[in-house]
């Protein structure tokens, strides 16, 4: 069976963004593929080094991985922290990875112009860690958005240097991987890009928010002043909206308001009404089970810890060929 590797940083609560773009193919992958699903709280340092309240946001994502779907008994699911061969690996692979090659990675690129004050080591070797994260399981399959896409061919090249250097074939190359479907981008609701926590918590609808804190959120979102001419092409706030109704309406209200759109006579208001309604019938068996869930403090440990020791079996392998490859022999 194929083994695929996925991680969600730890920095907070998901959101619908994550949601159909990631954890429902997380659900369907369990079925079929020797899973890993692990919470990124090393990679969560990079841009929070010093988080108000780090366990409490692994705990928050752990119980919303679970409330999603995501079975325990199908897949393994650990915290990165809780697996030290990984850090191990990073080190390794670090290594042999330049620094050049890092520079030009587009992601540290962007991450230097948004945060100038906090360029850290962990920032240019992002994309090593990321590699380690799927390279200790020696995972085939990656489910990533275009935005890491190249961080995973990076993952390939360390492989392969790897391997050429030490002359083993120990890991294989990794690709992207989404369930023969198109990878799915939610938009927010500033009028732009895609929904995300960086954005500002306006921008992202989060799976355990209150009705009340859903219904504000949809309100806000931007339009403008409406449609001028028969079936005009929507602007891309409007078309943001339009998109996010289509994932949680029912197709009879995404057409009525698609209808009335293109003969100019929607109202907005009453468009971001009914959306808020939509979203908080959709999200609600999941606030509801992520509720139940935050207050069963046994259970999260023993998902915790019965996924620390899965992984820890699969890591361990791993690295005791890569430490023998390169000559860390016991006296």
């Amino acid at each position: 069976m194929e083994t695929v590797v996925s991680g969600i940083r730890s920095t907070g609560m998901l959101h619908l963004g994550n949601y159909f773009g990631a954890v429902k193919n997380f659900i369907k992958m369990q079925h079929d593929y020797n899973c890993f699903f692990f919470i990124a709280d090393y990679h969560s340092l990079t841009t929070h080094p010093a988080s108000a309240d780090l366990h409490a946001n692994v705990k928050q994502v752990l119980v919303e991985y679970l409330a999603c779907g995501i079975d325990p008994g199908k897949s393994t699911i650990y915290i990165q922290s809780d697996l030290p061969e990984t850090a191990e690996l990073y080190l390794l692979l670090n290594m042999n990875a330049y620094t050049g090659e890092l520079e030009r990675s587009v992601t540290f690129k962007e991450k230097v112009k948004a945060q100038p004050d906090n360029v850290n080591a962990g920032l240019l070797t992002y994309p090593v860690l990321m590699a380690a994260d799927i390279l200790i399981h020696r995972a085939v399959k990656v489910p990533v958005g275009k935005d890491q896409q190249q961080h995973l061919e990076m993952a390939r090249t360390f492989a392969n240097r790897f391997n050429r250097m030490y002359k083993i074939e120990l890991f294989p190359e990794s690709f992207a991987f989404n369930f023969g479907t198109d990878l799915v981008k939610v938009p927010g609701l500033d009028g732009s890009g895609k929904m995300g926590k960086s954005e500002g918590e306006g921008n992202a609808i989060f799976l355990a928010d209150s009705p009340d804190v859903i219904r504000k959120k949809v309100m806000r979102a931007v339009t403008d002043a409406g449609p001028t001419q028969p079936n005009q092409k929507k602007p891309e706030a409007i078309e943001n909206i339009f998109s996010i109704m289509k994932l949680v309406s029912p197709d009879q209200t995404f057409r009525h308001f698609d209808d009335t759109y293109n003969n100019c006579t929607i109202r907005y208001g009453d468009m971001k009404k009914q959306l808020a309604e939509d979203i908080i019938a959709f999200t609600a068996p999941l606030r509801e089970k992520i509720l139940e869930l935050s207050s069963d403090e046994k259970y999260i440990h023993r998902v915790a810890t019965e996924g620390a020791a899965k992984a820890r079996e699969s890591a361990r392998k791993t690295m005791s060929e890569a430490r023998k490859a390169i000559g860390f022999l016991s006296f």
